[in-house]
């Protein structure tokens, strides 16, 4: 039976294939392979969006997620979408593999927690509070895991190490080898985010950003070796893909700032949040705009308005502010908000409601990065498709194509059906 890794290279863009291409890794096993230079992200070009997208091929508005974390005004910190339910589109290449016979297995792919048709799950999450600290093997049963997958979570696992980048992309990395040596599936989707960490911490092109290119070069070499231990290198297809790029942050802005300075967001005199009509959820360079009451016209036409104001001012970080409607029509961006507003350019976005409206560059959290993401998939540098394997051409090279593309050709190369996806499978690359 044939064999299938998809790699994720979060945040890789085709500009640093340049430089992946005299590493050894590449060269031992993507060399002479195929790619698609550039590929259309979704918007908003966010991580679980994005890998929403890159395992069923349909845009957010069929699979409702919408950005990486839970609504929770006010709560600190974000929850993060990490389980399967979020995800309301249910046809993705999991199912239609499983359901053809494959073993299936997934290592920190984003929104995938208890994912009912992965075998060998290790879903991406990481220990949220000194109580989950001790007893992190309850957390990622709840998410999934069996007890073969908790004993290599207990192999890899530096509670110290693993939240914080590039530790936390080793540790699955790591993972992901041992699932092929122990369980052999047949389909592995791995995630490792080494690139965006160091892309948000340090700028798009830095020397960081190059040493996190070596390191996923690396990385690579240590998973294929597993692969070879097996003895199925010759039988497996290795895809090597990413989700979004990123553009430099000159400042990071609170919206949420904005709406409490008009009545919109109300403090309590501690300054814990009292109530709120409208609430930003940022999303790096953009954010989605949320009120309590979307039937209420009258609140809506105060926000829509002030919106508009704030855009035409052209001081607040946003030049284009859509309605839903807009985003769903060109866009394929559909959900509970009411609004979108799209950076200039320049421009992050955070979720402060009180002072200061400019907030320093913080790592701790990616939309406050000197670089980050979350703009329309048409801006910025743009990721890329690598793959070599007995199923893909040797030295094929098509220019463009789209997120959505993805999972079809994973489908198309292994003989199983997505009919109901938005994109087609990118036969120019296929045998």
């Amino acid at each position: 039976m044939k064999k299938l890794i998809v790699f994720s290279a979060d945040a890789m863009v085709w500009e640093d294939v340049a430089y992946l291409r005299t590493l050894p890794n590449y060269q031992k096993y993507l060399a002479g392979g195929c790619a698609a230079e550039r590929i259309r992200s979704v918007y908003p070009t966010n991580t679980y969006p994005c890998h929403a997208t890159m395992m069923s091929g349909v845009y957010p508005d069929k699979h409702r997620v919408v950005g990486n974390f839970h609504l929770t005004p006010g709560q600190r910190p974000s929850l993060w979408l990490w389980e399967h339910d979020n995800v309301k589109w249910k046809e993705d290449i999991f199912r239609a593999a499983k359901q053809a016979g494959y073993r299936t297995a997934a290592v920190f792919w984003p929104v995938t927690g208890a994912h009912p048709y992965i075998d060998d799950l290790i879903s991406e999450y990481w220990p949220q509070t000194p109580e989950e600290d001790a007893c992190y093997q309850e957390s990622w049963r709840k998410l999934g895991a069996s007890d073969e997958m908790i004993r290599i979570i207990e192999k890899n696992m530096d509670l110290k190490a693993i939240k914080s980048h590039p530790f936390r992309d080793h540790f699955a990395v790591l993972c992901a080898a041992d699932v092929i040596r122990r369980t052999r599936p047949d389909v592995l989707f791995v995630h490792p985010a080494n690139i965006d960490g160091a892309r948000h911490a340090t700028g798009v092109f830095s020397d960081q950003v190059r040493a996190a290119v070596e390191e996923t070069d690396r990385w690579l070499g240590e998973l294929m070796q597993a692969v070879e231990e097996t003895g199925e290198l010759a039988n497996t297809n290795l895809v090597m893909v990413s989700d979004h790029g990123q553009m430099e942050s000159k400042r990071v802005l609170n919206p949420n700032v904005l709406l409490a300075d008009h009545g919109l967001i109300r403090a309590a005199e501690d300054g814990s949040l009292e109530s709120w009509d409208a609430w930003c959820q940022a999303g790096g360079m953009s954010g989605l705009i949320y009120l309590r009451d979307p039937k209420d016209k009258a609140l809506y036409d105060r926000v829509y308005g002030l919106l508009k104001d704030l855009t035409a001012e052209g001081i607040y970080g946003f030049t284009q502010v859509f309605t839903v409607e807009e985003t769903a029509r060109e866009y394929h961006l559909d959900g509970d908000f009411s609004f979108v507003i799209e950076s200039d350019g320049y421009t992050g976005f955070w979720e402060n409601y009180t002072r200061p409206l400019v907030t320093n560059f913080d790592v701790s959290d990616y939309r406050m990065g000197r670089a980050t993401h979350g703009y329309l998939p048409t801006k910025g540098p743009q990721p890329t498709f690598l793959a070599k394997g007995p199923d893909f051409k040797e030295n094929a090279v098509i220019e463009k194509a789209r997120l959505v593309d993805e999972a079809p050709t994973y489908a198309k190369l292994l003989g199983v059906e997505l009919p109901n996806a938005d994109g087609r499978a990118l036969k120019e690359l296929l045998r």
